[in-house]
């Protein structure tokens, strides 16, 4: 861009550069995540301030209707981009560390997978996570909270949750509101034996993976003990009502 150009854009009023960008995107038949945001970004910043309110209801109203009737669609977008992106961030972490830590890579695919209710892809990310991390010496944990609540089983947040009502100072200590790829692998793993009714056999082995685990997380680690004690309640209950009958 010469330097002209860039004087023309830099002495453009806002709203003329706002109602530009609006006319562009609604141009476009095929919208991405980013064009929709920055639609939503100008439509809420200079709406109050256009001179001509008529022309940017023109070439919003269309666009509008795009993003306000799809919201739930937009936000699961955003998911599906967001796990992309952490998975590439696992892949990269696991080849820089390799030497020091085991990681794996499959964490928020299986979580996605999960929250999706394809508990058979789930089951088999985390089983196979499970056995890579069990007896592994370094693993990485996850922040709960804020920053996955959106990804997170209800159970997983309501212990969160409850941990913040007890002690809301906790969520300033990282071990307080972190779970380790192992535990999170566990309990996904519970879960969808459990969903999937899977046989008393298999349940038994992951109950004696839980009792390892917990044998491998310190008393401060809160909510990785919480969470497996959790995962072994359910399982166990499971187990005792599947007997007697």
């Amino acid at each position: 861009m010469s330097v002209t150009q860039c004087r023309q854009v830099t002495q453009t009023p806002l709203h003329d550069v706002g109602l530009r960008c609006v006319k562009y995107i609604s141009e476009i038949h095929h919208l991405f995540i980013g064009d929709v945001l920055v639609f939503k970004s100008l439509n809420h910043a200079l709406k109050e301030n256009i001179p001509d309110k008529l022309e940017w209801s023109k070439c919003s109203q269309s666009l509008v209707s795009e993003t306000e009737l799809n919201t739930s669609e937009l936000v699961e977008l955003l998911q599906q981009y967001a796990v992309e992106r952490l998975t590439t961030y696992r892949q990269h972490m696991a080849r820089e560390f390799v030497s020091i830590a085991t990681i794996v890579t499959t964490d928020f695919e299986a979580l996605y997978a999960y929250k999706l209710g394809d508990y058979q892809q789930c089951l088999q990310l985390s089983t196979h996570n499970v056995r890579t991390l069990l007896y592994a010496v370094r693993i990485p944990d996850l922040v709960t909270f804020p920053e996955f609540v959106q990804l997170l089983d209800d159970d997983i947040v309501s212990l969160t949750a409850l941990m913040l009502i007890v002690n809301p100072k906790c969520k300033y200590v990282n071990w307080n509101i972190c779970i380790s790829q192992l535990t999170l692998s566990l309990y996904l793993m519970t879960q969808c034996q459990l969903k999937l009714r899977h046989s008393v056999t298999s349940l038994a082995h992951t109950l004696d993976y839980i009792k390892v685990s917990q044998r491998r997380h310190p008393v401060e680690k809160t909510l990785d003990r919480l969470t497996l004690t959790l995962s072994k309640c359910k399982v166990t209950t499971y187990l005792r009502i599947t007997l007697l009958r």
